[in-house]
């Protein structure tokens, strides 16, 4: 691809992205809405601005490790276990609902079982974007409802890290189990590695040069490759290597100062990710797969809120947080995406069952985002009542 040629697919991407989060801010839409729909707009199956989207597809898969570069320097080890402790119950019952949902949906519906399976996980997680973007700061940060919803989310997030390294040992010559066997002695080697090489090289470099910001932020983005591309060579994926080095530096003094400045980065490669994927739907295959994904999609609108609610109260909430949580947890998430990804690499999943779980989660995306801004403060709520920062 020519040098014009990648200017301008950048311009289309971030021109064309601009425009849509604008109209989806109007909206009260969440942006991660707009750049998907770029993507399907100007990608091969849409005007064909951007003809060529695999190379975006190869950029945009940075963006993935930064985001879980950056949820592992968030996972400070005794603030994890305590929030594991708190929200394990709630957590683990609702994945198995709403695992069970999604794969009863995708046999219904005629997919394999092994199809089956992956549907299902992917509708265990709910949207970390959605969830924490729309809930007000001083919500987040001060009340027991952020508190909670962190916690959910974060014990969510882990067991998407499972399921990423279950479907990474598919792709072991040895099959799945003994791939997945591999993984769990190379796993313990680079968490030793990781925290060997923070403590003894990384954090004394930081703590020495603290005072050049643009020294720490060379560090730090060399440090999530490495460890990511060390993950790969031992036959894990570089995204659950760039999760370890951020748990690896969640301890360090300097973590929130590397989390606030690696953030645009974050933004920068997802929405390339966003757009890549929505380049990647094939829209002459949608009528044929409209059905199954609306009905994932309104089971889940429905399904999350309820159980969530249920099982918040069980655990001694009270009703008006436990139903504000359900709200806000009740979609499906962007690692769903990730997972469906992966699943057709691997060979576990059919483009057809891929695009379903895509497609399901673009509409639970969209449908969740009104209904959090009609009913609860947000930023971008329609009332000034609601409207929070």
């Amino acid at each position: 691809m020519s040098s014009s040629s990648v200017v301008f697919s950048i311009f289309v991407v971030f021109a064309g992205a601009a425009v849509l989060a604008t109209a989806a801010l109007f909206a009260r839409q969440a942006m991660i809405v707009a750049y998907i729909v770029v993507g399907v707009a100007f990608g091969p199956a849409g005007f064909g601005l951007v003809k060529d989207a695999q190379w975006l597809d190869e950029v945009a898969k940075i963006g993935i490790m930064f985001l879980l570069y950056l949820l592992g320097l968030n996972m400070v080890p005794s603030q994890l276990w305590k929030m594991l402790r708190e929200a394990m119950t709630v957590t683990g019952l609702s994945s198995v609902i709403f695992f069970a949902f999604g794969a009863a949906t995708g046999l219904t519906f005629g997919f394999t079982s092994t199809e089956a399976v992956v549907i299902g996980a992917a509708m265990m997680f709910s949207s970390t974007i959605i969830g924490l973007k729309l809930l007000p700061t001083t919500a987040l940060h001060h009340q027991h409802t952020g508190q909670v919803m962190i916690s959910v989310l974060l014990l969510q997030d882990l067991l998407a890290i499972i399921v990423l390294l279950a479907l990474q040992g598919q792709t072991n010559a040895e099959g799945p189990w003994g791939g997945f066997a591999l993984e769990l002695v190379a796993l313990p080697l680079l968490l030793v590695t990781a925290y060997a090489l923070e403590h003894w090289v990384l954090e004394p470099l930081l703590v020495r040069f603290d005072q050049i910001q643009e020294y720490m932020f060379l560090l730090v983005i060399a440090w999530c490759l490495s460890l990511a591309e060390f993950a790969n060579r031992l036959g894990l994926s570089h995204e659950i290597g760039a999760f370890i080095a951020g748990v690896a530096l969640a301890n360090c003094p300097a973590a929130l100062f590397i989390a606030d400045s690696l953030r645009p980065l974050r933004d920068f490669f997802l929405i390339l990710f966003f757009f890549s994927l929505g380049a990647s739907l094939d829209l002459a295959v949608v009528d044929t797969v409209l059905w199954p994904s609306a009905c994932l999609a309104l089971g889940v609108l429905v399904l999350k809120p309820l159980v969530f609610r249920f099982l918040l109260l069980r655990a001694g909430e009270t009703e008006k947080l436990a139903r504000e949580a359900g709200v806000r947890l009740g979609q499906v998430s962007e690692f769903s995406l990730l997972v469906a990804v992966l699943a057709v690499e691997v060979g576990a999943l059919s483009a057809r069952a891929s695009f379903v779980v895509q497609l399901a989660t673009m509409i639970s995306f969209v449908a969740s985002s009104y209904l959090i801004v009609m009913r609860y403060p947000t930023p971008i709520a329609v009332r000034d009542s609601l409207r929070q920062d």
